[in-house]
């Protein structure tokens, strides 16, 4: 049991933390909504609130064509990894074969090589096939950047379903595709919706690759566009910072649409592999 003392230390420390990543985001959001000759660099509170700062920050910007890149490679990408790693990680749970253990811990290495150490390669491999601004560009590496932790955390799940399941299944003469796409896939919604969610937020941030890969503005993603328009207004901080926002709401909107499947979904990835 917990005492009194220390669940009001406790919740004296989170009041300490939540403040600590609130008070930045607040901050934004009223630079946001502060009037243009009233914004400065520092924290400001604004006399009037100022929503023409998003109007003029989306038409300035182009965020409508950003956005829509981002969407579609983000969507792309997550498709493509929840596919593969539902597959991988049922093998890699379920069937017995020569080299699987190995296989495993090779795909693994994926979670350890930054892309700081293979995009310049990868960019003169793309060039060569001719995929050098194109949004496969995009999709491509970061689906085989999602894939190790993705069937990391796929064969996770897939190895905690109980063996009881499965051998009543087999029972009943499922095939190996039918057991894995009408029983264990349907069972593990809130595990799928916590991987494709954050492979989802990865691949949105992504911005390494798109700098190195798109040349063309209108293939552009929302957080490439949003280093080009801040270069040109570097001293318009309303503009930036609802630009800011922009960029972020999509990401911030689908956690709190999924974040009741978000949290089911960690702990019931919080298995033994």
């Amino acid at each position: 049991m917990i005492s009194g003392r220390e669940r009001l230390l406790n919740y004296a420390i989170l009041t300490v933390f939540a403040a600590l990543a609130l008070v930045p985001l607040i901050g934004v959001v009223a630079s946001a909504l502060t009037p243009a000759a009233q914004s400065s660099p520092s924290f400001t509170w604004p006399h009037h609130l100022d929503f023409g700062n998003f109007a003029a920050a989306w038409h300035q910007g182009h965020f409508g064509t950003y956005l829509s890149s981002s969407v579609l490679v983000a969507v792309a990408v997550v498709f493509l990894t929840s596919v593969l790693a539902i597959l991988a990680g049922f093998s890699f749970a379920h069937f017995d074969y020569p080299g699987r253990s190995l296989l495993f811990y090779v795909t693994l290495i994926g979670l350890m090589i930054p892309p700081e150490a293979f995009v310049i390669p990868l960019y003169f491999n793309l060039r060569d096939t001719g995929l050098t601004n194109s949004y496969w560009s995009l999709i491509l590496p970061q689906t085989a950047q999602s894939l190790a932790f993705s069937v990391f955390w796929m064969r996770n799940f897939f190895r905690s379903v109980p063996s009881s399941v499965i051998e009543a299944a087999r029972l009943d003469g499922a095939s190996d595709w039918r057991l894995l796409w009408r029983i264990l896939v349907p069972t593990s919604r809130p595990a799928l919706l916590t991987m494709a969610m954050l492979v989802f937020m990865w691949t949105w941030n992504e911005f390494l690759l798109p700098l190195v890969m798109i040349t063309d503005e209108n293939k552009r993603t929302a957080p490439l566009g949003l280093a080009f328009f801040q270069s040109e207004h570097t001293t318009q901080y309303s503009l930036l910072a609802a630009a800011s926002i922009i960029v972020a709401l999509p990401v911030v909107a689908l956690y709190v649409f999924l974040q009741r499947h978000f949290i089911s979904g960690m702990l019931s990835g919080a298995v033994k592999g």
